[in-house]
């Protein structure tokens, strides 16, 4: 098989920077849209949600992703969208994905923690024997809603404690937002046994990058574009094999990236980073994880092989049992051996 389009579609793969709202398809942002019609500014026609979802900036997309996160309104719209994520990652042959779930966002809007849990949970379990989809959850800190958002993310992932729950991470802005005020709520989280993934250089400096690692203990970096500003940093990334979760559409649609050519990939893996390839919000930036490993083949001038490779790194990178990352990098050597025929 030489049509790359078509290796890619097949190949099986592992998501690890995907947000759980953002991922919500048109249709489904539509149908809520239409639900609570007169009462959000999201189009309910899915044909309009292209041109609302132009982003001016990252700030605009913050307040237009906002209001996609107020069109969930009880359990039963959490079921239907965890659902409905599942569905569209297997059609993309993903055997395993860590969401990123923020559920202050949710809580603060009136569905109290326990159903916001069960409804995840549930819906994870009946995605696994619909579609063969593993989920797991990073709970996400708003940080744009500061340390009271922190505090609350906190207490829902200690006291639910959902069995998906998997690690403790931090997004949104990061002007003004600095990472060193997140310690003590990162080191409960840790000390809990919940890994750390914090979003970090994306929009800010290197130095954010810093912070992440020595003040929360990052274990991944979400995003980590400005890394490629500082050798240094480079070097302590590619030698303890700190993954960052690459995404390449997103970094130039939230303007992060001034164009898909000057995306820094090329540069972390000359400097041996371990980078894996993920869609961030697909439906809003208009991608899918089918389209990101296409870019990075463009990018990183990969053929199959090389994009064999490219998946394995997300199975390395990802919380998994050692078990399973040699089930999924099986399934990727399988895959490939018998395209290449």
């Amino acid at each position: 098989m030489t049509d790359l389009p078509t290796f890619i579609a097949g190949l099986p793969k592992v998501e690890l920077h995907v947000h759980h709202v953002g991922s919500a398809s048109p249709r489904i942002v539509a149908e809520l849209a239409a639900r609570h019609e007169g009462r959000s500014p999201v189009p309910a026609d899915p044909e309009r949600l292209a041109d609302y979802f132009a982003f001016r900036d990252f700030a605009h997309f913050i307040e237009v992703y906002l209001s996609v996160v107020d069109l969930i309104r009880d359990p039963e719209d959490v079921w239907i969208l965890t659902h409905e994520v599942a569905r569209e990652l297997a059609r993309q042959q993903v055997r395993y994905a860590e969401l990123t779930v923020t559920p202050y966002s949710h809580v603060r809007r009136g569905i109290p923690a326990p159903a916001f849990c069960e409804a995840i949970e549930d819906a994870r379990k009946r995605a696994e024997a619909d579609f063969g989809i593993a989920l797991r959850w990073c709970f996400d800190i708003p940080g744009e809603a500061g340390l009271p958002a922190a505090e609350e993310t906190l207490r829902i992932a200690l006291e639910q404690r959902p069995d998906g729950l998997i690690s403790f991470g931090l997004g949104g802005p990061e002007i003004g937002v600095p990472r060193p005020q997140f310690k003590p709520y990162f080191d409960q989280a840790r000390a809990a046994g919940l890994r750390s993934v914090p979003h970090a250089g994306e929009t800010t400096g290197p130095e954010t990058v810093w912070d992440a690692l020595r003040e929360l203990g990052a274990e991944r970096i979400g995003h980590g574009v400005s890394a490629v500003l500082d050798p240094e940093l480079l070097t302590y990334l590619a030698e303890r094999q700190i993954p960052l979760e690459v995404c390449p559409t997103s970094n130039v649609r939230t303007r992060a990236v001034a164009s898909i050519e000057e995306h820094p990939l090329p540069q972390f893996v000359e400097a041996g980073v371990l980078v894996t390839v993920n869609s961030d919000d697909p439906p809003m930036f208009g991608t899918t994880l089918n389209d990101e490993y296409a870019v990075a083949a463009r990018l990183l001038h990969l053929g199959p092989d090389g994009l064999a490779a490219l998946a394995r790194n997300a199975v390395t990178a990802a919380f998994l049992e050692p078990t399973e990352q040699a089930r999924i990098s099986g399934e990727i050597d399988a895959y490939l051996a018998t395209a290449m025929r």
